[in-house]
């Protein structure tokens, strides 16, 4: 894909690097010069100086193909106007944002536009934590309402159907891994001993998925 981070913060430089380690074309764009040393000498990427809404800056970086637009400068209102330029004006499909305030969160949503609220993101990560030591998220989306669990089945669990443990809307039994193979389930599938399981949760239903574990988890 080709990318676009405008902010080369600790968090910009950081998903710029990954990223392109991962074969992506990225462009990242900062007003900063100094910035630029967050990345490495041999930075495969793009660092274009400037504001990430300028348009000369954004065309620079070659926002026009861009697939995906993500904002994260440490302040929110340059990365909702950063944002909405890069929706609004240049029409990229997948545009994200940070916000620091997370009763701003609200605003970008009604926008269509994903936010990272970090005060938000990490009260709820140090809740999970805390109440749902053995399920920590592989993955969560959105600002942390959905999430993806493992957990090794209780073995009073084995030979029943996976689609037992679904609760609409709630909890979803979406793979499973059996002596080292991964596999999704279908309806009828029965579970077998040492299976590992891969659960998508709505945040809010966590403790009701650990009531359902916990016996043979002996917390």
């Amino acid at each position: 894909m080709k990318l676009i981070i405008v902010g080369c913060g600790r968090v910009g430089s950081t998903l710029a690097i990954r990223l392109v380690a991962e074969g992506h074309d990225v462009h990242v764009i900062d007003q900063v010069a100094r910035t630029r040393r967050l990345l490495p000498e041999n930075f495969a990427g793009r660092f274009h100086l400037g504001n990430g809404y300028s348009r000369t800056a954004l065309e620079a970086a070659g926002i026009e193909h861009a697939d995906a637009f993500v904002a994260v400068t440490s302040r929110d209102d340059s990365n909702i106007v950063c944002a909405r330029t890069a929706k609004e004006t240049y029409r990229v499909p997948m545009v994200f944002a940070r916000v620091y305030d997370p009763r701003r969160a609200g605003l970008y949503r009604e926008l269509g536009i994903p936010t990272i609220a970090s005060v938000s993101w990490t009260v709820d990560r140090i809740h999970r934590m805390l109440l749902h030591r053995h399920l920590e998220p592989e993955l969560t989306f959105g600002n942390g309402e959905t999430v993806l669990v493992r957990s090794a089945l209780p073995h009073y669990l084995t030979g029943r159907p996976i689609a037992d443990f679904d609760v609409e809307g709630e909890i979803r039994v979406v793979e499973v891994t059996r002596a080292g193979h991964s596999l999704l389930p279908a309806h009828g599938t029965l579970t077998e001993p040492h299976d590992v399981v891969t659960f998508a949760v709505a945040a809010k239903s966590l403790g009701r998925l650990r009531t359902f574990l916990d016996k043979e988890l002996g917390t």
